[in-house]
């Protein structure tokens, strides 16, 4: 799978945060997930033994479902992601040659930005798509101002903040978004299957209330 080749319309459009998730319960945790409809999952960087718990995520989930790494700062880390066979590179900046390397290994990449300068340079790099994080410091008005000068066909996931409501979702959507990356608000280290499997639930919940047949 490239950038180039990657169709949204494949996916439920909520990537998957699980920050903080143990290497011995990620195909867990991931398999509750999958089961309430998520094919795209994130483990950043800053999780205990990341690499560890990506590798072993490929291993079970990666023929099927997009699968790799957040908070990915540096062309080092990106090599080591790339390494596991990840397809999914996400930052919480712009890195010009993370950008690049993860375009070259045929990876999803979804760098963070903030302004239009960052959002045009990593498109320019080859990003598949804008991490608009922190969506907070943004804001409607902030990320409306920046839809309006966008190429019409950039992909937009506003992160940070967003809560399983159509109330969270909708206005953005509604300003053009196309998806979004859920964190705390769906997976905090050591919260219990149940509970998992509930938010996961209630963001597909929303998301489809969102999106009415």
């Amino acid at each position: 799978m490239t950038n180039n080749t990657f169709n949204l319309d494949k996916h439920l459009p909520l990537v998957a945060i699980i920050r903080g998730v143990e290497t011995q319960d990620v195909i867990r945790v991931t398999q509750i997930l999958i089961e309430q409809g998520f094919t795209m999952i994130e483990v950043p960087l800053n999780s205990p033994n990341a690499l560890e718990s990506i590798r072993v995520l490929v291993e079970e989930f990666g023929r099927d479902y997009v699968i790799g790494a957040g908070t990915v700062t540096t062309p080092q880390l990106a090599q080591a992601v790339i390494d596991t066979g990840a397809n999914l590179i996400v930052t919480p900046n712009f890195n010009e040659q993370v950008v690049k390397m993860a375009c070259e290994a045929g990876c999803i990449s979804f760098p963070g930005v903030v302004t239009p300068t960052e959002a045009f340079a990593a498109l320019a790099a080859g990003a598949t798509g804008l991490k608009l994080f922190p969506v907070s410091v943004l804001g409607l008005d902030g990320f409306k101002a920046l839809k309006s000068v966008l190429p019409p066909e950039a992909i937009c996931f506003p992160v940070g903040g967003i809560n399983p409501t159509s109330e969270s979702m909708k206005p953005y959507l509604d300003l053009g978004a196309n998806g979004f990356g859920l964190g705390a608000s769906l997976y905090t280290a050591g919260m219990s299957d149940e509970q998992i499997r509930t938010n996961a639930k209630a963001f597909v919940s929303a998301w489809n209330e969102c999106h009415p047949a």
